[in-house]
């Protein structure tokens, strides 16, 4: 099918603000701003943003996904009668698929002047040997589509919080909206046992408040899991303090599974313990958050004054590996797992917990649930639990409150009665039926019920 070369500029321009979008989603996931779409009889057919890093893919630029998207539209891998609109200048390897899908014309933004393959290192459509020759128009809204590239590296260019090249960083626009989170964002970037990786964390209240809330979220949550029960006590008069682990939230996302590590998390939680100089702190865990928070206070028993588990179990508990291979499951399922709707509680709150997770490349850390809580422990890991268990059942002086909400596929009425039995004067846990796993979304009362135990209650002897 021809295509007609008399396509008005206003039209070029609409269809060029449609890749543009595309750039935008890219840049908001990390990714080199790049976005393309494919147009055929005024309709949009193909829609592509560069996704290299996140789907570990060279191949996956923004007119390669458009065109594969327009190709199963079409049912044919010959794209007749189609025009591809996208940010940046091809490259040789987009050029290349762009002529053998026979494309009619091609509408680029912004120049490329280190690998552009229409004219500005090298001109492949013009090369009078091949079977087909495309149309090429460049410089359509060329300097919006520049902006988003210079936006993108200009940061990185003058090294100011970089990202690792072994890690993923969430754009800020996925946190813009979310419900009932107003609090102002803390980041820490030099923890001696995480150097370069960027941890996200909330930290409200006076650092002289009567108590402090440490609250550390589980798989696949985050600071977020925490947002009902901050204005509570916060009104007290207390401090409140909420990580993200690495890999969550809005902390940096490795881009490798093996980087999560016991041992690298709870270093990483340790160091920062002690640069904000917590004290008289109310542990709080959630899920497999016990795993790691119940290894703390072996290493600064003088912080801690209160427990708050919440659907806790102790990480080498044989309970740990049923939950484990229930999580696996549910990332095997197809299509993949929507941790909005899995998760989330109040279907009001719009993305919350997805947000994070933008695609399978900021996901190694869900992955990675065998690293935060194993199955199997190395001998080091096993060590920091042996003393973990024998500091609570032994030299624990503080005071806990254990409340299990069912029903929960994740934890056990027993799983979490043997963790009340191995803390040194703490009472069984309080079941809460119809409450489930999430707790913190559910039990309304939560706050003010942790609030009226931990304030009136000394530490045992």
């Amino acid at each position: 099918m021809p295509v007609s070369p008399a396509i008005s500029p206003a039209i070029d321009e609409a269809w060029m603000r449609e890749a543009l979008a595309e750039a935008r989603l890219a840049a908001d996931a990390g990714e080199v701003p790049v976005g393309a779409v494919v147009v055929r009889d005024g309709q949009v057919i193909g829609r592509g943003r560069n996704g290299p890093i996140g789907a570990h893919d060279p191949t996956a630029h923004a007119e390669i996904v458009a065109l594969r998207q327009a190709a199963a539209a079409l049912g044919n891998y010959r794209l007749d009668g189609c025009t591809l609109y996208v940010t940046l200048e091809p490259c040789a390897m987009c050029t290349g698929a762009l002529l053998h899908g026979r494309v009619g014309r091609v509408v680029f933004g912004a120049a490329d002047p280190k690998t552009g393959a229409a004219g500005s290192v090298v001109d492949l459509f013009a090369q009078p040997a091949l079977n087909h020759h495309t149309q090429v128009q460049g410089g359509v809204l060329a300097e919006e589509g520049a902006a988003l590239l210079k936006r993108f590296f200009q940061p990185r260019r003058a090294n100011t919080q970089p990202v690792r090249e072994d890690a993923l960083r969430p754009g800020a626009d996925r946190f813009a909206s979310l419900p009932d989170f107003p609090w102002a964002s803390q980041w820490v970037d030099d923890l001696p046992s995480a150097p370069g990786w960027r941890l996200h964390y909330l930290d409200e209240g006076p650092a002289d408040a009567p108590l402090t809330w440490l609250c550390l979220h589980g798989v696949p949550t985050w600071s977020y899991l925490y947002r009902h029960l901050v204005p509570t006590w916060l009104a007290a008069g207390h401090r409140v303090v909420a990580p993200d682990l690495i890999g969550f939230g809005r902390s940096d996302k490795p881009k490798k599974e093996t980087q999560h590590q016991f041992a690298f998390h709870r270093d990483a939680l340790l160091a920062l313990i002690e640069r904000l100089d917590l004290r008289r702190t109310v542990l709080v865990v959630h899920g497999i958050g016990a795993a790691l928070g119940l290894s703390l206070p072996t290493a600064a028993p003088q912080r801690f004054a209160g427990l708050l588990a919440l659907n806790a179990q102790w990480p080498d508990d044989p309970a740990a590996q049923l939950a484990e291979r229930r999580w696996a499951h549910e990332l095997s399922r197809k299509p993949a797992l929507d941790l909005d709707h899995w998760w989330s509680a109040e279907p009001q709150a719009g993305q919350p917990y997805g947000a994070p997770f933008p695609d399978r490349g900021h996901r190694a850390a869900l992955r990675a649930l065998d690293a935060l809580e194993p199955s199997h422990p190395p001998g080091d890991v096993q060590a920091i639990w042996q003393a973990a268990r024998h500091f609570w059942r032994n030299d624990w002086t503080g005071q806990s409150l254990l409340l299990l909400g069912q029903p929960d596929p994740w934890r056990s009425t027993a799983a979490m009665q043997a963790l009340a039995a191995g803390i040194r004067h703490a009472p069984p846990a309080v079941v809460l039926p119809g409450a489930g796993h999430a707790l913190p979304e559910t039990y309304t009362d939560l706050a003010a019920l942790a609030l009226q135990h931990f304030s009136s209650s000394p530490p045992s002897p």
